[in-house]
């Protein structure tokens, strides 16, 4: 089971420090028995070798270990920090970020080469949503192009785009048919739910057969909520 939390543009280091000091105390009080991922802001980034619990990742970072890239942050910069574990894909990346398909595999195969754990994301519109499910797997099975699924530190999360920060997530039947059909061709491959994931629904969520855990971003800002989720997680 993975609990990943994505603070997106939220936390100072100061903040990061306190909230993983804390997470630490509890999951030491606590043993979560299961795979904790915190990833803050590159900004807020903290060594993650200082920290037994927890693996703390990167949001994002540029396909190279340094060079002319200026604005961005290469694996010589992680490596500092002792980073080995990043989101790819992230639907904001996408959209607001104008991430290509071609670009996002060039990170994920330069991930590969890191040998970094990698929380690959995936997640179609609503108008595609509302198309119907095999509308649904056509885009998402698109967004799998270019990209080694037989990559060993693989985990793919699943998240709606039109659930992601609006407070609505999917339907719980909807989420199960379509993890289902990613874990049919994934096999092994961990499979996430993301998407406004809170108290209320992470249970349910998490309980499918195909479900593996769970990306979450604004129920994890706050640390005892995401110690919360970690609990009914443990239940």
């Amino acid at each position: 089971m993975i609990l990943a939390a994505n603070f997106k543009t939220n936390h100072t280091r100061k903040s990061t420090a306190a909230y993983l000091e804390a997470l630490e105390l509890f999951l030491d009080a606590s043993p979560a028995g299961c795979d904790i991922r915190v990833y803050p802001p590159l900004s807020a980034l903290l060594r993650a070798d200082l920290y037994s619990h927890t693996k703390i990742g990167a949001q994002n970072f540029y396909p190279a270990i340094e060079g002319a890239y200026t604005g961005e942050v290469g694996a010589a910069q992680l490596n500092e920090f002792d980073i080995k574990n990043v989101l790819i894909g992230h639907s904001e990346r996408r959209a607001l970020l104008k991430e290509t398909q071609e670009f996002i595999a060039q990170k994920f195969a330069f991930a590969a080469t890191q040998g970094w754990e990698i929380i690959y994301c995936i997640g179609e519109p609503k108008d595609v949503r509302d198309s119907g499910f095999e509308a649904v797997a056509e885009y998402l099975w698109g967004e799998f192009d270019g990209i080694d699924i037989s990559y060993d530190k693989l985990a793919v999360a699943y998240e709606p785009i039109w659930a992601i920060g609006t407070g609505v997530s999917a339907e719980v039947q909807d989420i199960a048919k379509v993890l289902d059909m990613l874990k049919d061709k994934l096999k092994d491959t961990p499979l996430l739910y993301g998407g406004s994931v809170n108290a209320d629904n992470l249970s349910s969520i998490i309980s499918l057969k195909s479900c593996d855990g769970a990306l979450i971003g604004g129920a994890a800002l706050d640390v005892a909520n995401f110690c919360k989720l970690i609990q009914i997680a443990q239940k």
